[in-house]
């Protein structure tokens, strides 16, 4: 087939600069995921100084013989005061300048630039403040040179409190350690952990974590992992080792929704209670392939705001607007033996079950 002769063509409207419009979709597609369910999970609370601070306490162990004769005169018994923690609060901020003109100017997928770009800062953040959370970073009080830091969830797990029994709530790969307080038995903590020598993750090792955690006295609800061990837990759990969930297909579908196939385990029942599987993209990640699994109990997990989420008005200098996004947090574990951690998980080997 051929043009007809002098046939003006698509071509021909870019010889001297396209001046055909461009197909410019007004929209900005963002893939960026902005789930954070640590903070979404934790309660909230007011901090009320750059240091804050809480008191826990324990019960004394059973006493299966504690049986006296009638009118006896008694000794009284031994008390404790408890343990008193403490955690930094860690600033965190997102800053930004826009240009009047970029403010103004038609642009696609947003109307005023400063707004999209604050919207942007805000969910940044967020992410910013969950991978804080979950950060073997201890805490620090900082001075007039050097930033405040909140310590994170793996530096609490496993440090030792007054009138605390033999926790038992972590696995830890070789020559792996748990943290520690800064005080002999309080404070706040203050020696990370160690990472050990990346391991699989094990059925046996995670029941062992979620036992502990209920001697403890705690309920924990959530098993919170990186992506790829969320994956290994559901292989696991359908293949022949756990005998735990059986993969089957609905054919109950219309032709319009067809069938569907359950691969994924979501929800972990164990002699201890129902535990939720939550994936969570911000865990720490070592190296590629070396993660942290929790076990989380969150009525006994909060965030305590010293200054919550705002944005400040900064002065404004030549032609241009300045903001300011920023928070002052604190991670407040509340009894870190309601806790549990299976460390230095290797997310290229599959789970087995002991």
């Amino acid at each position: 087939m051929a043009q007809s002769t002098n046939t003006e063509d698509r071509y021909d409207l870019a010889t001297d600069g396209d001046i055909a419009r461009e197909d410019f979709a007004n929209i900005v597609y963002n893939i960026s995921p902005t789930e954070t369910p640590f903070q979404s999970n934790a309660s909230r609370q007011k901090a009320t100084n750059t240091l804050t601070e809480w008191p826990i306490d324990s019960l004394a162990t059973a006493n299966a013989s504690n049986s006296r004769i009638d009118g006896d005169e008694f000794t009284a018994d031994a008390l404790t005061a408890g343990a008193r923690l403490g955690n930094y609060c860690n600033i965190s901020t997102k800053s930004l300048i826009v240009s009047r003109r970029a403010n103004i100017v038609s642009k696609a997928g947003r109307t005023k630039e400063l707004a999209y770009q604050l919207a942007k800062a805000g969910k940044e953040l967020k992410r910013d403040v969950e991978a804080v959370l979950l950060a073997n970073t201890v805490g620090a009080s900082g001075n007039s040179t050097t930033a405040s830091t909140t310590a994170g969830l793996p530096a609490w797990i496993g440090v030792a409190v007054d009138g605390e029994v033999d926790t038992g709530n972590t696995s830890r790969g070789t020559n792996g350690a748990d943290p520690a307080l800064s005080g002999t038995n309080d404070g706040y903590p203050s020696t990370a952990a160690t990472d050990g020598t990346v391991r699989a993750i094990t059925e046996d090792g995670l029941l062992g974590i979620i036992k502990a955690c209920f001697v403890n006295g705690s309920s924990p609800g959530v098993i919170m992992v990186g992506p790829t061990v969320k994956q290994l837990m559901s292989k696991y759990m359908f293949s022949s080792n756990a005998r735990i969930a059986t993969p089957y297909q609905d054919l109950s579908g219309s032709k319009k929704t067809g069938a569907s196939v359950l691969g994924a385990v979501d929800v972990y029942v164990s002699d201890f209670g129902v535990l939720e599987i939550v994936p969570n993209r911000f865990q720490r990640q070592v190296s590629s392939d070396y993660v942290d699994a929790f076990v989380l109990d969150m009525d006994y997990l909060a965030v305590g705001y010293l200054d919550e989420y705002k944005t400040e008005n900064i002065a404004t200098i030549g032609d241009a607007q300045r903001r300011m996004l920023i928070v002052d947090f604190a991670l407040v574990n509340k009894n870190p033996a309601a806790h549990g951690i299976y460390a230095d998980v290797d997310d290229d080997t599959a789970m087995t079950a002991s």
